[in-house]
């Protein structure tokens, strides 16, 4: 299998074709479902403009509630909305491998709009308890609406063959024997590209159950998990708002609460004023792991160097405000920057947001005591959130990406003062963008050392050796999340 679904470039939607010739019926026009039309054009837009469904998706379920009115387009639409676009790019890979097997060109010759409403309905058919007839009689008038009658057919035929079999029997027909290539059939049954499932397993060790569980909990979907930001709000606070039956503590972080399916976090109070956000546990533990980590001297600045969104400096600037530290959160990216002032907006403490290179800083060198890098990285990690990001993630990419993380390690290295101590972080776990980075980095370094950053974790279990960490999904239940610790000795 290819790396890359084997897609044709990207072209819009044709407006639908005309009226067929006289059959002696009348004519019936097409019925725009809400639901299904909002999720196809979700995919188009991840599609044609890169982008990102959990970005695209709540803009266009506002528009959908206010044009059709609550009575008809009301929770469960946006549920199956929000399943179907999910649902699609997760096992995308797998469905483009099945609708492959069903049409007599190659795939790249199939128009992307097309094999978008194939691959909604094939997740109708195959990953959704939507009874077969509904399925594939939603999607042709679905591809009557945005594709014409003339491809409907071409939709329905295809439809009909995919619907004579379950997932299970598809796969076993689609995905070469483990035996005869283990990373290939590992990447039809799991839609992960096959790169993607050599990095995981070469990061990840062991057998076959290992990456098996990895990749699954990468099509799972995410909880929704909150953070307590230190000074704003607590744990506890959370929980009394939300509701027992509707939140449980988090697994790791004290400041971590997790909403149960279908929660929704602009409901808490304070989400809405800004003293409580939506963060990934793993990325709590990535700032506090920093945050308990022993000093020689004084604890009084603290840096944040790759701030944007905010998520982590907002929790480090409580965590400093408590011990009378001040955070400094820089970021190159102005828009991100100003993300960055509004999660801090309202810190008990003194801090200060800038915009600026990490690579080109404009502090001295050995300002400060605490220095979190969370560089820019591939995203590997993350597939939960961005499950189109396997797709458009290429080998090549790290190419860019390592200069980029080694320099800005350096640049934190440089930054901390000597006794202080430098948090390396990435939201991949591609030995690439982890290890290799931090131990070319603290090879030609003058002084560094690495800290044990096992225990700084809490009772996380399962860390393996260290002295580095790697949080895995189906461990931890957080993404993927990579931290070293760097003391600087000289």
């Amino acid at each position: 299998m290819n790396d890359q679904p084997n897609r044709r470039p990207r072209k819009t939607t044709g407006k639908p074709a005309g009226r067929p010739g006289k059959s002696g019926k009348p004519y019936r026009r097409p019925q725009k479902d809400p639901v299904r039309f909002l999720a196809f054009e979700a995919l188009r837009a991840v599609d044609e403009r890169d982008a990102y469904a959990n970005l695209v998706l709540p803009p266009l379920l506002r528009k959908a509630r206010e044009k059709e009115g609550p009575e008809k387009f009301d929770a469960r639409d946006a549920a199956l909305a929000t399943e179907l676009v999910y649902g699609t790019l997760r096992r995308q890979g797998t469905y483009d491998a099945i609708v492959a097997a069903c049409v007599d060109r190659p795939l790249r010759e199939v128009d992307p709009p097309v094999l978008d409403v194939l691959n909604l309905g094939v997740h109708q058919l195959l990953g959704t308890r939507i009874p077969t007839h509904a399925a594939v009689s939603a999607s042709v008038e679905l591809a009557r609406v945005v594709l014409g009658d003339g491809r409907a057919k071409f939709v329905n035929a295809v439809l009909r063959k995919v619907a004579q079999d379950d997932l299970d029997g598809w796969v076993a027909k689609v995905a070469p024997p483990y035996d005869e290539d283990p990373e290939d059939h590992l990447a039809v049954v799991h839609s992960h590209p096959r790169w993607v499932v050599s990095a995981l397993w070469d990061s990840l060790g062991g057998g076959r159950a290992g990456i098996e569980d990895l990749l699954e909990a990468d099509n799972e979907r995410p909880e929704v998990t909150l953070v307590a930001r230190p000074g704003r709000s607590t744990a506890d606070e959370l929980l009394d708002s939300v509701g027992e039956e509707s939140a449980l503590p988090g697994r790791w972080s004290p400041y971590a609460v997790r909403l149960s399916e279908g929660g929704e976090p602009g409901l808490v109070e304070a989400v809405r004023e800004g003293r409580a956000g939506v963060q990934d546990e793993g990325s709590q533990l990535v700032a506090l792991a920093l945050a308990n980590a022993p000093l020689e001297g004084p604890d009084t600045k603290w840096l944040d160097g790759c701030a944007g969104p905010g998520g982590k400096a907002a929790l480090l600037a409580g965590l400093a405000a408590q011990r009378g530290a001040t955070l400094l959160a820089s970021e190159k990216q102005p828009h991100r920057a100003g993300l960055v002032a509004q999660a801090l907006t309202g810190n008990p403490g003194p801090y200060q947001v800038i915009a600026a290179d990490g690579t080109r800083p404009p502090w001295r060198p050995g300002t400060f005591d605490r220095v979190l890098m969370d560089v820019p990285c591939t995203g590997l990690g993350a597939l939960r959130r961005r499950p189109e990001a396997r797709w458009r993630r290429r080998p090549q990419d790290l190419d860019g990406f390592a200069p980029l993380q080694r320099s800005l390690l350096r640049t934190a290295l440089e930054s901390v003062r000597i006794g202080g101590v430098v948090g390396y972080a990435t939201c991949s776990p591609h030995l690439a963008e982890t290890r290799a980075v931090v131990d070319d980095v603290v090879k030609h370094a003058a002084g560094a050392e690495l800290l044990d950053a096992r225990p700084l974790m809490g009772n996380v279990p399962g860390l393996g050796d260290g002295p580095d960490v790697q949080l895995w999904p189906h461990l931890h239940g957080t993404d993927a999340m990579y931290l070293a610790l760097i003391r600087r000795t000289a």
